[in-house]
């Protein structure tokens, strides 16, 4: 493949890679709102627009320059602006579950939607090689924020989970182990996170056209 080709890909990539990050920080907003807190809905973060959620370097250059890694720009929550029905702790478990979750659900319409496409334009692959090759990052890429961002480190939303479980008194103790920890547990995903991920959305893909009675998947292009 070349340079030309490489980039239109990434470029190609940047599509669904923007989709799913503006349904993500969506996701986040919309849950602050309906617990109370209206600050990202007046900062026009509410939207899902993925122009509002974009941080240029690591939702533009890092993803043009191939590196399998990066973020949007974080959506505002202020806990204390929370209706007095949610306590502030139990009101962010629920903002931040919300962000991993919509990944979840749209990972799980492109399963079916992958089904779907096996089913009428079996050829694709085939047919559309770069089409087909967004799709897969699209499935992918889902499936990875949705367990990404579920990690209990900071500044990941598994960490803002895990604040509002651990008790008061030991959250000292589970923020100075938590820093270290993190950055191994990053490197670790970084390293291998990746291949794992891809070979469970293979079987996944495989066992679901198994049962749905479909041809097998594609070979790697």
């Amino acid at each position: 493949m070349g340079l030309v080709d490489t980039l239109l890909e990434r470029v190609l990539f940047l599509i669904p890679l923007w989709i799913s990050l503006a349904v993500h920080e969506w996701a986040h907003a919309r849950a602050a709102f309906a617990l109370g807190d209206d600050t990202a809905e007046k900062l026009g973060r509410m939207t899902l627009d993925p122009l509002a959620h974009l941080d240029p370097i690591g939702t533009v250059v890092l993803p043009l320059l191939g590196i399998p890694f990066g973020w949007a720009k974080p959506v505002p929550v202020q806990p204390t602006r929370f209706r007095n029905s949610a306590s502030m702790s139990g009101g962010m478990i629920l903002v931040a579950a919300a962000g991993p979750l919509s990944n979840a659900l749209l990972a799980s319409l492109l399963f079916l939607l992958d089904l779907g496409i096996a089913a009428r334009v079996p050829d694709l692959a085939t047919s559309r090689p770069l089409l087909s090759r967004v799709f897969d990052f699209a499935l992918t890429a889902n499936v990875a924020m949705a367990v990404f961002n579920l990690l209990p480190f900071p500044p990941l939303d598994g960490s803002r989970i895990v604040d509002g479980l651990v008790p008061f008194e030991r959250r000292a103790l589970w923020d100075r182990a938590a820093q270290p920890v993190g950055l191994v547990c990053l490197a670790l995903f970084l390293l291998f996170g990746g291949s794992l991920l891809n070979q469970a959305v293979s079987v996944a893909r495989a066992s679901l056209r198994e049962i749905a009675g479909l041809g097998p998947l594609p070979l790697p292009r």
